[in-house]
């Protein structure tokens, strides 16, 4: 016999009993978008690998190990997306939505990344993504920020809390960074061997690192909010005042970075305790330079993405597994005779937008028990004798209590119970 194929590590199903709970996420965050003036755009799972190289930076972890990157038969390297911006960037350029606009745009679906899976966090992994462009001032950084914290807030999670920094303008980070890797290398012997390789490529990650050794190492360096540019320094100053005066309770964490090289001035994110080690929920921040680095013209953007798998678990330790979505009637056509009524009857009650899950032809015993697996509210087994009569007894299965009704009456019946 042969071996079952098993899925690829890290790439996950959903099963059936937990796509209602993904249904009803998805659910409430486009109606989020829409509230706040978003609007969807659908993007390629695959794209050229230059993309991905030329935004996060060639030298960041996500290029050089996360990646999966192959070449296709015309000989173009290609990569699956491992992160949404970027290519939500490269359609706003390309389709000419940045002239003369401010597209307030977001998205939802897989993005791929081959690291170590873990709680809550997978090779396939699916993100809500969302991306504002052509402002420039602090109003739309605190808006997203309501936004992320009104989804919060709506879906009932508590005990997650808002950390903010600024990393300044691309000049003022360049010349912090070079101090910052002044401070570090006589400190490297102290650090973990992910953080001595950063030190030269990605020092600002270091002071972020949870090695007790790195923080410890990293106690007294110098901190980039002491070495902000005035507009960066007046721009989170307007930032912390607009959230105060929304009344959204924040820390100012001066050792928050990203770990992708196009963020500058707000970075935020909101954190909890309840997911071990990786607590990030929601990350985001302005990238102002990356429409002009990819090749479009100069356009200040801010924007932020969410974990769905992470939500989720999230939603689970708070408010608990939801039950999964159930058929409201349950038909089983006792004898073949009834199988074309039954079949009939069913697309009636669907008509009358009524969930309905049918059984296959058999006999009283093996109805019964095809009906209780399928948990509908409701079942009805149809046979000659209801055929005949045209009377009918559904019988609500965790109360036992008949719902007298006919063939030509029972959608109508049904329907009406359901709403009450």
């Amino acid at each position: 016999m042969a071996s079952t194929i098993q899925a690829v590590r890290g790439m996950n199903d959903i099963l059936p009993a937990e796509t209602g709970a993904w249904q009803r996420l998805e659910a409430a965050l486009r109606d989020l978008m829409a509230r706040y003036g978003y609007s969807e755009i659908r993007l390629p799972i695959v794209e050229r690998t230059e993309l991905f190289a030329r935004a996060i930076g060639e030298v960041t972890d996500i290029v050089e190990k996360e990646m999966y990157t192959f070449v296709d038969r015309s000989g173009d390297s290609l990569t699956l997306r491992p992160e949404g911006t970027a290519g939500c960037v490269r359609a706003a350029i390309e389709q000419n939505l940045l002239r003369g606009q401010t597209p307030r745009l977001y998205y939802m679906g897989p993005m791929f990344r081959h690291e170590r899976p873990q709680k809550g966090r997978y090779r396939q992994f699916h993100q809500l993504g969302v991306e504002a462009f052509g402002l420039a001032g602090p109003d739309v950084d605190a808006e997203q920020i309501a936004l992320s914290a009104r989804l919060l807030r709506e879906l009932g999670l508590n005990g997650v809390t808002l950390e903010l920094n600024s990393l300044g303008s691309l000049e003022a980070r360049q010349r912090y960074r070079e101090l910052l890797v002044r401070y570090l290398e006589p400190r490297a012997e102290a650090l973990c061997p992910d953080c001595r390789a950063r030190i030269h490529r990605s020092p600002l990650r270091v002071l972020d690192c949870k090695v007790e050794s790195c923080r410890e190492a990293t106690r007294d360096a110098p901190l980039l909010v002491d070495f902000l540019d005035e507009d960066s320094a007046l721009h989170f100053e307007g930032l912390q005042a607009r959230l105060r005066a929304l009344e959204i309770p924040f820390v100012v964490n001066p050792v928050l970075v990203r770990g992708l090289d196009y963020y500058n001035r707000t970075v935020f994110e909101w954190k909890t305790d309840r997911l071990g080690a990786q607590g990030t929920v929601i990350a985001g921040g302005r990238y102002d330079g990356l429409v002009r680095q990819i090749g479009g013209p100069d356009t200040p953007a801010v924007g932020f993405a969410m974990g769905l798998e992470r939500l989720l678990a999230l939603l689970e330790l708070e408010v608990g597994q939801a039950a999964p979505e159930r058929p409201d009637l349950f038909i089983g056509p006792f004898g073949e005779a009834a199988a074309p009524a039954a079949l009939c009857l069913a697309e009636r009650a669907r008509d009358a937008g009524i969930r309905v899950s049918t059984g296959p032809v058999g006999g009283l015993k093996q109805l019964l028990k095809a009906a209780e697996r399928s948990q509908a509210r409701f079942m009805l087994i149809l046979g000659e004798q209801e055929l005949a009569g045209g009377e009918l007894q559904v019988k609500e299965q965790e109360t036992g209590e008949f719902l007298p009704a006919s063939l030509a009456t029972l959608p109508e019946r049904l329907k009406a119970k359901l709403d009450a």
